[in-house]
């Protein structure tokens, strides 16, 4: 358990991205307040919410899922306790230790057999704390910071037989849901490294000396 502040402190300074399980587009929930919260601090905050993914909070891209290929280095978990243990189970399933992000439990979230589970796994995660106040009261930050990266989104139109539109987008607007299906949204990060089937068919087009997001844009 990760409660110790310097060796915690050390754990999110080493981070460079932040998943925030729970983040939907809902402005009265805490973890839509934590992404507005934390947006000057430098971390690539990433929302996570199955029902509002497509939509961007505070210009960021929610997307429905951890995909294959992602290794997390902090969770936040802004769960229900029910629903929490569930993901826990999940990422046990998932990640193996060695690689295992840390997790934390924001009030209300903590079960005791997630806490247990976890115990016995031997990794790192937090309860009884607030990541946002922790790290505004330790006056965390770090730099450079990426707040507007660019992103992409892919969905099914519903209108034309089926097709699917490849959408890129520059990380500096609001963008409300898709009309179409969700098939797949992530940042440039997401792009490079997911195993998802749609980045590694954009991948697969890469032509010799093209950057990946100038084949996005090619391809929108």
């Amino acid at each position: 358990m990760a409660q110790d502040s310097e060796h915690l402190t050390e754990l999110l300074l080493k981070s460079s991205s932040i998943h925030i399980i729970g983040c939907g587009l809902n402005k009265e929930r805490p973890a839509n307040k934590a992404i507005y919260d934390l947006e000057h601090n430098g971390w690539r905050l990433i929302p996570i919410h199955v029902k509002d993914s497509g939509a961007t909070v505070n210009k960021r891209p929610i997307r429905p899922v951890i995909d294959e290929g992602i290794f997390p280095e902090v969770i936040v978990l802004f769960l229900a306790p029910e629903r929490a243990l569930e993901f826990v189970k999940q990422l046990i399933f998932k990640f193996p230790k060695d690689d295992f992000p840390l997790i934390w439990f924001q009030h209300g979230a903590k079960h005791d057999d997630a806490v247990s589970m976890l115990e016995d796994y031997g990794t790192e995660f937090v309860i009884d704390d607030c990541i946002v106040k922790y790290i505004l009261r330790n006056k965390l930050s770090k730099a450079p910071s990426n707040q507007s990266l660019p992103w992409y989104r892919q969905t099914k139109d519903r209108d034309a037989a089926g097709c699917s539109i490849w959408e890129v987008f520059d990380g500096n607007t609001e963008v409300d849901q898709q009309n179409g299906d969700l098939e797949w949204v992530g940042d440039i990060l997401d792009l490079e490294y997911s195993k998802h089937i749609i980045p590694r068919y954009i991948r697969s087009m890469l032509k010799q000396s093209e950057t990946l997001h100038e084949l996005a844009l090619r391809l929108s």
